[in-house]
């Protein structure tokens, strides 16, 4: 059954009472809206990844009306809580900006499995994209913080085909089992000058992590070249697996950086092929 929305409460309202199998159009325009989809077997479909923009600005130094800051994992824009969800042909974007000053700003929040998005744009800064779950330890931090539909102890796999994902700091991160196949990845211009792409946090116990299959690493307005690895691991055992991506010169030909002083890169699980000269002694053959 289709549906066409036409302002942001319609949107709102739509979503809440949407049922499994629906589909759901979304005509070209801006929805200035922060949204939770909760219903499973649920598909939305916009005119375009630059034609329908889902837009909000919350950022983790934020105050939310609890009194408490937003942290990383309230800021989304778009949380999708549910399984056997489908997202097409649309762009979602976190706007706050400033993510040197205002912290983590994550556009789009995803803790279900069977999860598709295809031919979309996700746009932010720093933590554009959080794929669930939580590290084992946050779950447990977080009990009377986040809802329970955002601390899920689940199994989450996802699938990104033909999307463009930007920001600048971990911008893909999480404990997701997650594909993304003909991607462009971009980082954008950061203050600091230096940026992670993606931020894996797989237990061990996880054979699947981050998989970029025939991705191209891009770069908008970036200053030094070498200044962005592809990943680092946010937490032990981190997994992220690069299959035939092209690279800019804006990635550091290390490829990839152990997170400031730990030792995570004697757990690390990172590997790519064909393999690249140079890169970090601890990358790993597929």
């Amino acid at each position: 059954m289709k549906k066409a929305i036409s302002d942001e409460q319609f949107l709102q309202n739509l979503l809440e009472q949407a049922h499994e199998g629906d589909i759901i159009d979304l005509p070209e325009g801006t929805f200035r809206i922060k949204c939770k989809i909760s219903t499973s077997h649920l598909t939305i479909r916009g005119a375009g990844m630059n034609k329908t923009r889902i837009i909000w600005d919350d950022y983790a130094n934020k105050i939310a009306e609890d009194g408490k800051e937003f942290n990383t994992f309230r800021t989304w824009t778009v949380a999708v809580v549910s399984d056997h969800v489908t997202m097409e042909d649309l762009c979602i974007v976190n706007d706050a900006g400033n993510p040197e000053i205002k912290g983590q700003e994550v556009a789009l929040t995803v803790y279900g499995d069977d999860f598709h998005m295809n031919r979309c744009r996700l746009i932010s800064t720093q933590d554009t994209l959080f794929l669930g779950p939580l590290p084992d330890d946050l779950i447990e931090r977080y009990d009377s913080f986040l809802t329970d539909d955002l601390r899920q102890d689940k199994y989450c796999r996802q699938y990104f085909k033909d999307c463009l994902i930007e920001g600048t700091v971990d911008f893909i991160f999480g404990c997701g089992e997650t594909l993304f196949e003909n991607c462009e990845i971009r980082s954008v211009f950061d203050a600091r000058d230096v940026g992670y792409a993606a931020a894996p946090a797989h237990p061990l116990r996880q054979t699947e992590g981050f998989r970029f299959r025939n991705c191209q690493f891009t770069c908008e307005d970036c200053v030094t070249p070498g200044s962005i690895y592809l990943a680092r691991p946010w937490r032990d055992y981190g997994l992220c697996v690069f299959e035939n991506c092209t690279y800019g010169p804006h990635i550091s030909p290390l490829g990839f950086d152990k997170w400031n002083d730990t030792e995570r890169d004697k757990t690390a699980r990172f590997y790519e092929t064909p393999e690249v000269i140079g890169r970090v002694p601890w990358t790993k053959k597929l």
